[in-house]
């Protein structure tokens, strides 16, 4: 059996909260829309009468609707605006990331079309299903655009004027039926109360509990990984293709060492994962093009623990989140932000070090050339002799020296990888293929 046939036993609702709770980091200081958002349609689904199987389905595609979105200003624009004129943006990346990943394909045509108002979307030639899941997540989504601000401190005084704000597009934003039904389900002061942090945290951790028994293909994790790579990769354009390249590099020296093809496959996807966390840096600080104050460099060293924070809690990938969110320890304990002893770094999280290290290195940035093979592997040596680098590891680098700084430099057939065919006017990606 081909490896990445190889069943997992990963929960599918865990991989879902895990997707909202990386892309929810965009929000920075508000880190909790997508949870709101699938708590609302859920609810709002309860009122109409829908089965649990569409009440259930309402809830994760809340939790999934803005995974298109990857800047800090995105985020703030779809927030602060009601009706921002290029909200379709996300959910047309949204649309070519998820159509094509089987367990998660069925949400795809709902989200593409989430901010599409009720009076134009009806008339549609798409199923009343889906027509119906998009609006609900329309309306719900705005709502939370207005109150997102009163939700810790006024908001059991602002609840009529939010509820106002929606009915004035009723029949032109939002399905008539959809907006009574919301006023319903609004009337009561628990139903606001909770969409506080505190609250809203714990509901999803419940549902959480609930689970979604699809065990997922270790070629599908690899699938799902490259979306969230993309997405990550897409924050700044100073890393793009990092991750998928880093997962190349440090594949290519696992099979070299050696590793099981299930192994290095796991590892890959680690690669692809190490770097979830940079979704909650501000965009300011990755697209600085010098150096970082200590300050900036402060909160640029939490990302990896984010990372870790994404990962930890989905049964199974116990060992890729360690492995991805080691990726900046040192050997010598020098590094961030665990500093574990360097019995407790395994060979893989070495190898997506090194990998990280050598990527970012050669790898072109809008400030700068990538350096040459030479330069690279000085520095890795000298990184070795400090005691941070595993010196097998780099070792490795240097016996394959040439078919690394290939793969590092995303050149011939590598950089596996999702790549854009097609672009809109704005050049957002509007097609999307994945490259394996």
């Amino acid at each position: 059996m081909n490896s990445l046939e190889l069943q997992l036993d990963i929960d599918l609702r865990q991989i879902i909260v895990a997707i909202e709770t990386a892309v929810s980091l965009v929000g920075m200081d508000d880190t909790n829309h997508g949870k709101r958002v699938g708590y609302m349609a859920s609810r709002l689904c309860q009122e109409l009468g829908f089965s649990e199987a569409d009440t259930q389905y309402a809830f994760e595609l809340g939790l999934l609707h803005d995974c298109g979105v990857s800047t800090e200003q995105m985020h703030a624009n779809l927030i602060n605006y009601f009706d921002w004129d290029n909200a379709y943006l996300h959910c047309e990346t949204a649309y070519a990331l998820l159509k094509d990943f089987e367990p998660l394909a069925k949400f795809a045509r709902p989200i593409l079309y989430h901010h599409t108002p009720w009076e134009k979307l009806k008339t549609m030639d798409v199923s009343l299903f889906d027509k119906r899941m998009a609006n609900i997540i329309f309306l719900v989504d705005r709502v939370d655009a207005i109150a997102a601000s009163h939700y810790n401190n006024d908001i059991l005084l602002f609840r009529t004027e939010a509820l106002g704000i929606i009915e004035q597009f009723k029949g032109r934003y939002f399905d008539p039926a959809l907006v009574n039904a919301f006023r319903e389900l609004v009337r009561t002061e628990a139903f606001w109360i909770s969409l506080k942090d505190r609250h809203i945290t714990r509901y999803v951790w419940d549902m959480e509990q609930l689970g979604n028994n699809r065990p997922l293909t270790l070629g599908q994790l690899k699938h799902l990984s490259l979306i969230l790579a993309y997405v990550v990769d897409q924050k700044s354009p100073f890393t793009a293709k990092h991750s998928v390249l880093v997962a190349d590099l440090a594949k290519y020296l696992a099979t070299v060492y050696g590793f099981s093809p299930e192994q290095c496959a796991k590892i890959e996807i680690a690669g692809l994962l190490h770097d979830l966390g940079k979704l909650h840096i501000a965009d300011a600080i990755l697209d600085k093009p010098g150096k970082l104050t200590e300050a900036e460099r402060a909160i640029m060293n939490t990302h990896s623990y984010e990372t870790y924070e994404i990962l930890r809690h989905i049964k199974g990938l116990e060992e890729i989140a360690h492995w991805a969110a080691y990726h900046h320890e040192g050997l010598n304990g020098i590094g961030y932000p665990f500093h574990p002893l360097a019995q407790s770094l395994t060979t893989e999280a070495r190898m997506i070090a090194v990998a990280d290290v050598f990527q970012a290195l050669v790898q072109d940035r809008p400030y700068r050339s990538g350096m040459s093979l030479e330069q690279a592997l000085g520095i890795l040596d000298e990184m070795v002799d400090s005691g941070k680098l595993d010196f097998l590891i780099v070792s490795l680098v240097h016996e394959h020296r040439d078919h690394c700084y290939q793969v590092a430099k995303g050149e011939g057939k590598y950089a596996d990888g999702f790549y854009v065919t097609s672009t809109n006017h704005n050049g957002q990606p509007q097609g999307l293929s994945l490259k394996v």
